[in-house]
């Protein structure tokens, strides 16, 4: 199954107090005010490429995931139903009980140099952040650039944090032997609604400096704009203030996604929504009362508004030596387990 690469190695101590998966592993908490009251789990993996199910729909086979959990702590994380395969919940401990794959480097370097491998692509970022606060301190994601970079293997990056950045030489070093993409996550630029509903992100404007410095360094990168949130971040001066900042960025492309709520993620949304935006409760029972997904004609308006925004402001002018223009991402099938995708 999927969660086999996060049982250890060696699980020979049996301790209570750590979920099950973890039993062996060692546990820290760190004094620092970034960290306060998160909990890490450094596991021995015992693999590293994770191949994603063909029901998923993704336009991307394979990925690296060297943590599980997320401290940027996003309401809305599609991703937060995964945290309960590991016996935790999908609330407070996806936000503060952090997985780290502390030899996700060396396997890595193992698996990329397997026989049959073959030098497929590899999507980074796409269950949870690589560059997430974490990083910072465990600096997975140099040694993993570090093994794609000597293999000239091709790979792209999804993130919201600004520490990819810290990284530019190997991106560059990379770039030069292989196929190297990246998009950086931002569903709208309002300041309220960022503070409460993506705490412990960076300012969704630092994320648009950081989108123009890769491209400035010759890194294609675009932007996922997601979650576009019903009645929060949807209205036409909303969507146009984002696109128009997205553009003044040089993101190569964009790529709307409306809000969708599956189980885990579910829960967490609508339990925030109702402390913060009791009214709304209603509305979004009637647009995600049959399913994870608002429906189709929403969803196409959204859309078709966003790409007229991206036409009259121009999003990928400004660098057209790189821009790549790609299809917008189809609508969901509300019968198809999906994952954001880069494109």
């Amino acid at each position: 199954m999927r969660w086999d690469n996060l049982r250890l190695a060696d699980s020979g101590r049996d301790d209570p107090a750590v979920p099950l998966f973890a039993r062996g592993a060692v546990t820290r908490t760190f004094d620092t005010p970034g960290f306060q009251g998160m909990t890490f789990y450094e596991i021995q993996a015992r693999s590293i490429i994770n191949r994603v199910p063909a029901a998923s729909r993704v336009p991307f086979e394979f990925t690296i995931n060297p943590y599980r959990g997320c401290g940027h702590r996003c309401v809305y994380c599609f991703a937060r139903k995964t945290h309960e395969y590991l016996d935790l919940d999908a609330g407070a401990d996806f936000d503060s009980k952090i997985v780290v794959k502390v030899n996700a480097a060396e396997l890595a370097r193992r698996e990329l140099a397997a026989p049959g491998w073959g030098g497929r692509h590899v999507a980074m970022g796409t269950n949870v952040d690589c560059y997430q606060r974490a990083e910072g301190r465990y600096k997975l994601m140099r040694g993993i650039l570090s093994a794609l970079r000597d293999a000239a293997n091709p790979f792209s990056i999804l993130t919201k944090g600004t520490l990819i950045l810290r990284d530019l030489d190997l991106l560059t070093e990379a770039a030069d032997r292989a196929e190297v993409g990246a998009a950086v996550s931002v569903g709208f630029v309002d300041q309220d609604v960022w503070r409460s509903v993506e705490p412990g992100t960076p300012d969704p404007r630092r994320r648009l400096e950081t989108c123009a410095t890769l491209n400035d360094n010759g890194i294609a990168c675009g932007v996922l704009m997601a979650p576009i949130l019903p009645y929060l971040t949807d209205s036409p001066a909303q969507l146009d203030r984002t696109v128009r900042e997205i553009a003044q960025a040089g993101a190569t492309h964009i790529a709307p996604i409306v809000l969708h709520l599956r189980p885990g993620a579910r829960e967490w949304w609508l339990a925030w929504l109702s402390r913060e935006h009791p009214r709304l409760v209603p509305r979004y029972l009637e647009l995600y009362g049959r399913g994870a997904y608002a429906p189709k004609p929403y969803q196409h308006r959204i859309a078709a508004q966003v790409k007229d925004l991206a036409a009259r402001h121009g999003v990928g002018r400004a660098t057209p030596a790189m821009a790549r223009r790609l299809p917008p991402p189809p609508i969901p099938d509300e019968k198809a387990p999906e994952q954001l995708t880069l494109l």
